[in-house]
């Protein structure tokens, strides 16, 4: 039996059987890589907003690591229940969310030096990811192998290797580089086509990319 609360939203019945508490789906290994992927991502838009721009390059990427690596992990933890399976994906939802949309949205505010005028391509970004995660939600992979639209953990990907021009360019070309950039990827996030599901050697380009890049922004933190 489903009850409703008095927002209208289903709530299970006593009746429906145990509840596990939140607490309880810490003690998985992959929602703990979800988390701290999350973390980096929150540290990531606390360095933009101090202007720590190569350190806050190095968050993002480590949250890309961390969302690419905690369904692999998941998949080879033994006798991970349902609920766990399902916390996991609420989580890796709501982690993509902050990782991929809004930190993204806030390195464009801060690289356009919060202007009116870049608050529209943040919007854009954060509400295209939001809409993403929601269809992935409910309609998930077309027949197992294909995404509809750009996965929103590109984001990322694309994001960090723009940065590395942001001293080739002035601050006035690249922040509009950037505001291009930034809404050119929160289109693909909600457009139609089908993109692949990456899978097999994806995972070792992620991670060489990952370590690459860290090594490349964290020479830029040596004065």
């Amino acid at each position: 039996m489903i009850e409703t609360d008095r927002a209208g939203k289903a709530t299970p019945s006593p009746a429906a059987g145990r509840q596990l508490s939140a607490i309880a789906f810490l003690y998985d290994g992959a929602n703990l890589l979800t988390l701290a992927g999350l973390l980096c991502g929150v540290l990531a838009i606390y360095l933009i907003a101090r202007g720590f721009y190569a350190a806050a390059m190095i968050a993002l990427l480590w949250a890309l690591f961390c969302d690419w690596f905690d369904g692999p992990l998941a998949r080879r933890t033994s006798r991970r229940t349902a609920e766990h399976r399902a916390f996991g994906a609420q989580l890796d939802s709501l982690a993509d969310m902050v990782s991929s949309g809004v930190a993204p949205a806030v390195l464009l505010l801060g690289v356009g030096d919060l202007r009116p005028s870049f608050l529209p391509g943040a919007f854009l970004l954060v509400l295209a990811g939001a809409i993403r995660l929601a269809h992935f939600s409910v309609f998930g992979l077309d027949d197992q192998r294909t995404y509809r639209g750009l996965p929103i953990d590109t984001n990322i990907v694309v994001v960090t290797a723009v940065f590395a021009l942001h001293r080739s360019l002035s601050g006035e070309t690249f922040s509009w580089l950037l505001y291009a950039v930034v809404v050119v990827l929160a289109v693909m996030n909600v457009a139609p086509f089908r993109s692949p599901k990456l899978v097999g050697g994806w995972y070792y380009a992620i991670a060489a990319y990952v370590l690459g890049m860290t090594f490349f922004y964290a020479r830029l933190l040596v004065p």
